[in-house]
Formats: C-alpha cells, structure tokens, sequence
C-alpha cells in the first residue's frame, strides 16, 4: 500500500510537458499567458519556428483555430499584452472616477 504524504497532490488534466519536447512548444503556444518572447527564452525557437512546429503537428483545422486566436488575442507578444494592459487599466480608472 501506498503511502499517503501530507502535501494533496494536485491532478491536472493537462499536466505540463517537459521543456525538452516539441510538445512543450504546442503546450506553450496554447497556453494564453505565455508569449513567444518567454517561448524563445525557454526553448532558443522564434515565433517562425513554433507556428512551423504547430503547422507539422495539428491538424489542418486546429491550425487554422490556433492562428486565428493567436492573431486576435494581444497576449502572445509582450509589447501588444503591455499596451492592452495599459489601456484596460486606464479604462477602469475612468469607470472609478464615474
């Protein structure tokens, strides 16, 4: 019988891959709040290589989700996820002062 530790152990349904692995690239790209800068800091591969990456291994259709998610959500470059920040921070301070 297995001995139970005190720390819970939490389950995940998509647990992390290792960074070693293409997988963790598809992870990553998925993944809303990792952007491709942190990406090519991780694993040396620019935003060409990973879309290359995803290319060879969705499907033609999930690719053509991912590109359009990654092409509308600002998060994926840090300079675009600041700027959204920024404005969205400013948005709710006008709403306060309202």
């Amino acid at each position: 019988m297995k001995k139970r530790s005190l720390i819970p152990e939490t389950r995940v349904k998509n647990p992390e891959p290792e960074k070693k692995d293409d997988n963790w690239i598809i992870w990553a790209a998925w993944a809303d709040r990792i952007t491709f800068e942190e990406i090519k800091e991780k694993t040396g591969k620019n935003e060409n290589e990973v879309i290359k990456i995803m290319r060879k291994n969705l499907k033609p259709s999930s690719f053509r989700l991912w590109r359009k998610r990654v092409h509308n959500k600002s998060i994926k470059h840090r300079k675009k996820f600041q700027l959204e920040r920024k404005k969205l921070r400013e948005k709710i301070r006008i709403s306060d002062i309202y």
